[in-house]
């Protein structure tokens, strides 16, 4: 019995890359370094290397753009976020004290240039702008975890205290890095304990 021929199978070209993905990655690069009122569609257009419609076919405007570049940063913290408190499920004063330690991390990391969400809700105004709607629905998150993570605590008001986490973890995210550096993280840890350990007295 003859025998096979072995033929290579022919090459595959590789796919091109999806160009909604490049126009986000670039979009996001831009408003995150430089703001999102400096940077207009045709730069965008330009740093991604794709025609204009190929932009409008993806994100009917710049606000959609916009909107779509916060909505990825907001799942990527979360699931950051997530990934922290996991490993303190059951020890709440941990799970604190390791969020903090990640948040000064972050603001401590180079080219740290603050929070995106408030970033952008500082840029607009406009409280129906639907980029400010999803910083803000970022924000009520960021309480509400908080909040839960308060009440196992056993803090005697977990509003309250998740109140005032949420605006000593904003502080750092708008200023930690250009006061604090690489000790943001130690004081963010100081102050938590100290909000933590009042609420309960």
């Amino acid at each position: 019995m003859a025998s096979r021929s072995s033929t290579p199978a022919p090459a595959v070209a590789p796919a091109p890359p999806d160009v909604r993905q490049r126009l986000l990655d670039t979009a996001a690069d831009l408003f995150y370094r430089e703001g999102v009122r400096a940077i207009g569609i045709d730069l965008i257009i330009e740093r991604a290397q794709v025609a204009k419609t190929s932009l409008y076919r993806h994100f009917r405007t710049k606000d959609d753009l916009v909107a779509a570049f916060l909505a990825r940063e907001d799942e990527t913290f979360w699931a950051q976020w997530d990934e922290v408190v996991k490993r303190h499920a059951q020890d709440a004063p941990a799970e604190l004290d390791a969020l903090l330690q990640w948040i000064g991390q972050r603001v401590a990391r180079p080219g740290y240039r603050g929070c995106p969400q408030l970033n952008v809700a500082a840029e607009f105004a406009d409280p129906e702008h639907p980029a400010r709607r999803i910083a803000a629905a970022h924000k009520r998150e960021q309480q509400r975890r908080f909040a839960a993570l308060c009440k196992r605590l056993g803090a005697r008001k977990p509003d309250l205290l998740a109140a005032q986490l949420s605006m000593l973890v904003d502080g750092a995210f708008t200023s930690g890095s250009l006061l604090l550096g690489e000790a943001a993280g130690k004081a963010l840890r100081a102050a938590g304990a100290a909000l933590a350990a009042a609420s309960l007295k």
